[in-house]
């Protein structure tokens, strides 16, 4: 199997695993927590996306932007990703304030403000995946997306459900939230085929430095603040073990690709 069709197989699948999770919540109308299991598995994702961020993807945007500028001493990769996180944070921190503010006209905005989140998350996610030329680490960004994007479609599914938006509605937004992911992969993809091309180099160069701050930011703040429960419990310190076992899965990986 050559690494395009493998990559679109990956899309495929990551498309009906984010539609199979919102059948229970849709069928059922009931809410209901996560799973320690399902916690795990999050936590080892968030180890492997930090692991990708900082052995791979952000040393490729430092050697591109140095074959792009040889005489260009500033940062630019650095400042990139500072960006990327600090985006996200303060997507992040709207959401919050939102959540705190009793105001219903504010109240009513919170499921736009986490749909959008969320697709930025996924669209930088599948990015990366389909910006990977190797199989080795476009299988393990594989596992790490389907490890989270289940719980990702359901909380997405549960907080509309929990104000009140039509059947209709929540469908539509989880089918384009579905297909978001596949269509970062494609994109991804495309910036490979560009990557002949000094525009094509620009743009996967700014794109890994990125998406470098965004993984940071979603493997710590936005794990913690969605977890703060299961590091208050008993399997709290468990949870860091296996993110620390996916970051050192990823940088062994590194030893040889």
């Amino acid at each position: 199997m050559t690494l395009i069709y493998y990559k679109a197989l990956a899309g495929l699948l990551i498309f009906v695993a984010s539609l199979v999770a919102v059948i229970y919540p849709i069928r059922k109308h009931l809410l209901s927590g996560h799973s320690e299991p399902l916690e795990l598995g999050e936590a080892f994702a968030s180890g492997i996306f930090l692991g990708v961020a900082f052995f791979h993807m952000l040393p490729a945007s430092i050697s591109s932007f140095q074959r792009l500028w040889p005489n260009t001493q500033y940062p630019l990769a650095e400042l990139i990703c500072i960006l990327g996180f600090i985006l996200l944070l303060f997507l992040e921190r709207l959401s919050l304030m939102t959540c705190s503010n009793r105001n219903h006209n504010h109240v009513a905005s919170i499921p736009s403000i986490l749909t959008i989140m969320l697709i930025i998350h996924e669209l930088i996610e599948g990015t990366a995946l389909g910006i990977n030329t190797t199989f080795t680490q476009a299988f393990m960004l594989f596992v790490a997306i389907i490890a989270h994007k289940g719980s990702a479609s359901f909380a997405l599914c549960v907080t509309l459900m929990r104000h009140k938006i039509p059947l209709k509605k929540i469908l539509a937004i989880v089918i384009f939230f579905s297909l978001v992911t596949p269509l970062g992969i494609f994109l991804g993809e495309t910036l490979n085929s560009l990557s002949h091309l000094p525009s094509g180099q620009l743009l996967e160069a700014i794109f890994n430095a990125f998406a470098t701050g965004s993984f940071f930011y979603m493997s710590t703040l936005h794990h913690v603040q969605f977890h703060k429960r299961a590091a208050e419990e008993s399997h709290g310190m468990l949870e860091f073990l296996f993110l620390v076992i996916g970051l050192g899965l990823m940088g062994l990986i590194a030893v040889w690709v």
